[in-house]
Parts: C-alpha cells; structure tokens; sequence
C-alpha cells in the first residue's frame, strides 16, 4: 500500500515569505514544500503505471495557467490558508477531473474542495485565534504559472518525495 497525493508545487519569486509563515505556523514546513493540493493524501495498490496512465489522460489537453494567490483565512478553527485568487475555476478543474476513474473512489465529500496553500495548522482554538490575528496584516501577494502537476509519496513520518511529475501544455 502506497499513501500518494497530487499537487502543484507552484514556483514563486517571493516564496520564502510563505516559507516563514510556515516555520512559524505549519509542522509539517520541513516535511513538504508549500503546494496546492489536488488530490489530498489517499492509501492505495495502484501502480506507478496505473497512476500515470490515469493522470496522462486527465492533463492531455491541459495548459499551464497563471495563478495568484493573497490573503490568509482561517479554515475549521484548525488551518491557515493562503487563498487562490485567480487560477481558482483551472484548479477546481483539475481536482474534479483527477478524481475522475481510478481515483474516483478516494475524493473526499464532507468538505468542499477550496483551493489554497496551507501555511497554518493548530491542535487548539487559542493557537488558531491567535494565528488568524497574527496573519491579518500579511497582505503580500503571489504569482506565477503552473506549468507542472506533481505526485509525491508520503511516508510514515508524513516526508513528500515527487513520484512523478506531468507537465502541463503550452
């Protein structure tokens, strides 16, 4: 059995100001770098070939898209998220379409899929509250293009290490 997830890794100039809300907020900052998820974390037998079989399919007609991303929200009075501001109907695409066949079985419906990049996880409301106000003047902003969807393997201290990456069409 293999945990995988599928995402985007998006390249950004100004990425290292994520990266120290993260140390400061998110214990997994060191496991997995900032990302989207498309596919959140799912145990399965399937077969690397499987997989890139399914995911060839899915993104053969795809393009790269222009993302942005700006603001922080609490989410479930547990996560910070950094919020897709443009890029958001290509992603929720995306999610939709990988969940499509094999991957049908492991989408998640209890909570609707909100594009965003995690830069905030807490055990407690008073750690959360105090994220929420800590990050309410964080208004730096996020561009790039995403021109690559990545699967990664989780291990079992929750490490990411990319099991293949597919690129998106010009």
């Amino acid at each position: 059995m293999i945990k995988r997830s599928i995402c985007i890794f998006p390249s950004l100039e100004n990425g290292n100001e994520i990266n120290k809300l993260r140390r400061k907020y998110d214990p997994l900052h060191d496991l997995i770098p900032p990302h989207i998820t498309l596919v959140f974390p799912f145990i399965s037998n399937l077969s690397s070939n499987q997989m890139n079989d399914h995911i060839t399919e899915v993104l053969k007609k795809e393009k790269s898209f222009d993302i942005y991303l700006q603001g922080i929200t609490g989410a479930d009075e547990t996560y910070l998220f950094l919020n897709v501001k443009v890029g958001n109907d290509t992603i929720i695409r995306l999610h939709d379409k990988l969940y499509s066949g094999i991957l049908q079985e492991f989408l998640y419906k209890r909570v609707t899929y909100i594009p965003h990049i995690t830069v905030g996880r807490f055990n407690n409301k008073t750690d959360f509250e105090k994220g929420i106000i800590d990050t309410v003047s964080f208004e730096t902003s996020f561009k790039t293009n995403v021109k690559e969807i990545v699967v990664e393997t989780i291990d079992k201290e929750e490490r990411s290490t990319v099991e293949s990456i597919f690129k998106l069409n010009d």
